[in-house]
């Protein structure tokens, strides 16, 4: 039996098209068994909120994820299948996103009565550091990073609006940026209100003293930094944030079956295998280099 030219095209063609399918129900497949192993290891739920900042392929334009209704209805879902005594243990990647959305799921989380553990790999800016407050623990990397939850409006802090507010004067300011002073205010009295909820609900054993809420509080709400300054382990740890440093490898290996979407040359580049310490290779004989010219 012979085949055209023809009829190898079309094999081709539709093993092309049925690739991507595999390929993503492979991937799903690893995923579900990472996470199963992971909760058979750690004896709990895990629930996984990752965004990652995908681009459309036909113009390359990015396109940021966030902390969304959606994802507040699966996680709740997720929290409502688990039982009372089940401890839950979240892996948090995210930008962060809506307050509605963010502060259903941390309700939820401090709700629940057996222990919830957050782990942050890379980053959890702004709504993933509201929900890592939630949390009885807060298990970072090294290198990791939270972030302020001041709130903002529009692509304004609202701490830089009322700032604006208290330095001119009134008959100097619009309308509308009186009318945006005053939902500042009232936006920044509601994420206090709610941080210090998040705050007094921990356990006792890691219970956060009134002084230390406040302080973590005031350095997080109030826009004293950018939104997007990075609070480092050591900042959060001197905060009194009950954070533990270290994470497990079954957790870096779930984050790698979650990539970030190529688009293009790769712009980071290596050999994806530990190494061990080698000893130096002897110089070369002959004219040795110029010490300028080594890389």
């Amino acid at each position: 039996m012979t085949f055209s030219f023809l009829d190898l095209f079309w094999v081709f063609l539709l093993v092309s098209s049925l690739q991507p399918m595999w390929q993503r129900r492979r991937i799903e497949s690893s995923r579900l068994q990472a996470l199963r192993g992971l909760e058979q290891q750690h004896n709990s739920r895990v629930i996984l909120l990752i965004h990652r900042q995908e681009s459309i392929n036909l113009l390359g334009i990015p396109l940021s994820r966030y902390i969304t209704i959606e994802d507040s209805e699966q996680i709740l879902r997720a929290i409502r299948l688990t039982p009372p005594d089940m401890p839950i243990d979240l892996v948090l990647h995210t930008p962060g996103g809506l307050v509605l959305a963010t502060e259903q799921i941390a309700r939820a989380l401090i709700r629940h009565p057996a222990k919830v553990t957050v782990f942050v790999p890379h980053y959890a800016m702004s709504g993933g550091t509201m929900l890592a407050l939630a949390a009885d623990e807060i298990v970072m990397d090294a290198n990791a990073v939270l972030g302020p939850v001041d709130p903002q409006l529009g692509n304004f802090p609202a701490a830089s609006v009322l700032k604006v507010v208290e330095e001119k004067p009134i008959s100097d300011i619009d309308d509308q940026t009186l009318i945006m002073a005053d939902l500042s205010r009232k936006a920044i009295q509601q994420v206090q209100k709610f941080v210090r909820t998040l705050l007094k609900d921990n356990v006792p054993q890691q219970k956060i003293a009134d002084d230390k809420i406040e302080l973590i509080i005031d350095t997080l709400t109030t826009g004293k930094v950018t939104h997007d300054y990075p609070v480092t382990v050591e900042e959060a740890t001197e905060l009194g944030l009950p954070i533990t440093v270290g994470l497990s490898t079954s957790i870096y290996n779930l984050m790698e079956l979650y990539p970030q979407p190529q688009g293009g040359r790769p712009t980071v580049q290596y050999i994806p295998t530990p190494y061990e310490r080698r000893p130096a290779l002897p110089e070369p004989k002959g004219r040795p280099i110029p010490e300028g010219a080594r890389i």
